[in-house]
């Protein structure tokens, strides 16, 4: 159970005037109420708090704080100056915390062995929910009976059971599907688990003032009973059916007699419906008026003057057959597919290129390994052959003239 503060960071002129006491919630929202900041500090929403409880202290989380807690306590008519209202003892400290935490995984096995023993005590209650104090020395039981219950037995057994001071309370079905939560037909969370806390009584006239149909399993929220929210826009459907006569379920015409259906309070239409057909009459308020003053003098109209009723959707017009032959040319869907094949053959082209490169090198591969027998000779290339013939001679090999460097002839001698 959330409330947005849309006064927190608005500055007072005056912060001594400004309330001095904050909303505490317990067990996940399921539960508030109201203490005392007797301290200077200014507590901001969501922090966790130790508070005054019953024979010790109860820790719990700051739901709201400032000018919205005035009308909140105005609201539950609760006085600002009552001295019933507890204190807020210190900011929870990790002892305080970690025994919280404690407790409350303690919470579900207490749930569980508290429903056992009423059971076997036959005691005619339903054990919704189990709450134990901060520092375990009170439990808090929330159970459902149809009947006034005798638990005076049970609450023996339960002190002696779980070592607690223990406090019955009884609680419906709404607030039991509060404290459980959970979705609507809606899509949000339910009302009863976020803000609503004042259940009213609820009955199926609700629901035929609002034109809906009958149907307890659409009518029927979470809890089993009927929605809280058939309340909600009943004011507004109550003053629109002032303006409608009250006396009209039935018009007598020529043809027979006009049945009332429905009421629009929208557009401020009675519908009615003939024996003979199944076809519904839109007839406006001035209309039924005029008939009914009509039927009372002893005239009967010869029909009902019905009303055109439009509706803010736009009308979807029916396409036509239109004979469109000669009209319509193909060029372009020529067009699309020529583009469409030379696309495709510009692929296979490209896959092409790769798989030519492989096999031109495969052969060029083939073609020197065929060239190397037909060298050697068909007699090299099988082994027996070499076995049998005798080895060929290979002719000399002329060598390259060497390039020498020319001597010079000696001088000749001369004999004077």
């Amino acid at each position: 159970m959330n409330v947005h503060d849309w006064l927190a960071n608005l500055p007072f002129s005056d912060p001594e005037s400004s309330c001095r006491i904050v909303e505490i919630s317990f067990n996940q929202g399921s539960r508030k109420d109201f203490y005392r900041n007797t301290s200077l500090h200014h507590w901001d929403k969501g922090e966790i708090v130790a508070v005054e409880g019953i024979s010790g202290f109860d820790v719990g989380t700051i739901s709201l704080t400032g000018e919205l807690v005035r009308i909140q306590l105005k609201k539950k008519g609760v006085k600002e100056d009552n001295p019933d209202i507890k204190k807020v003892l210190r900011r929870a400290t990790d002892n305080d915390i970690n025994k919280w935490k404690e407790t409350k995984a303690r919470e579900k096995d207490v749930l569980i062995r508290s429903r056992a023993m009423a059971r076997q005590l036959k005691v005619d209650l339903k054990m919704a929910e189990v709450e134990i104090q901060a520092d375990g020395r009170k439990a808090t039981f929330f159970y459902i009976a149809d009947d006034r219950v005798d638990f005076r037995e049970l609450i023996k057994l339960y002190a002696t059971e779980f070592k607690v001071r223990v406090e019955m309370k009884q609680i419906g079905a709404r607030q039991e599907a509060g404290k459980v939560g959970g979705i609507g037909s809606c899509g949000r969370e339910l009302c009863c688990a976020t803000w609503l806390t004042d259940f009213k009584s609820v009955n199926t006239q609700a629901a035929r003032y609002q034109n809906l149909s009958i149907n307890q399993t659409k009518l029927s929220g979470q809890c089993g009973r009927l929605k809280c929210c058939l309340n909600y826009e009943l004011d507004t459907y109550l003053d629109a059916l002032q303006y409608f006569p009250d006396d009209a379920e039935v018009l007598e015409v020529t043809k027979g007699r006009a049945f009332l259906i429905k009421k629009d309070i929208f557009r401020n239409i009675m519908w009615y419906t003939m024996p003979e057909s199944t076809k519904h009459y839109p007839v406006s308020i001035d209309e039924v008026k005029k008939i009914k003053l009509q039927n009372r003098q002893g005239i009967k109209p010869d029909a009902l003057e019905t009303v055109e009723v439009t509706t803010g959707k736009p009308k979807e017009i029916e396409p036509e057959f239109v004979d469109v032959v000669g009209q319509i040319s193909l060029r372009s869907l020529e067009k699309n597919s020529q583009k469409r094949r030379t696309k495709e053959r510009g692929q296979q082209n490209q896959n092409r290129k790769p798989q030519n490169r492989n096999q031109q090198g495969n052969q060029q591969q083939g073609n020197q390994q065929q060239r190397e027998p037909q060298q050697r000779g068909p007699q090299q290339g099988n082994p027996q052959n070499r076995s049998q013939q005798p080895p060929q001679q290979r002719p000399p090999q002329k060598r390259p003239p060497q390039n020498r460097p020319r001597q010079s002839p000696p001088p000749e001698s001369t004999n004077n």
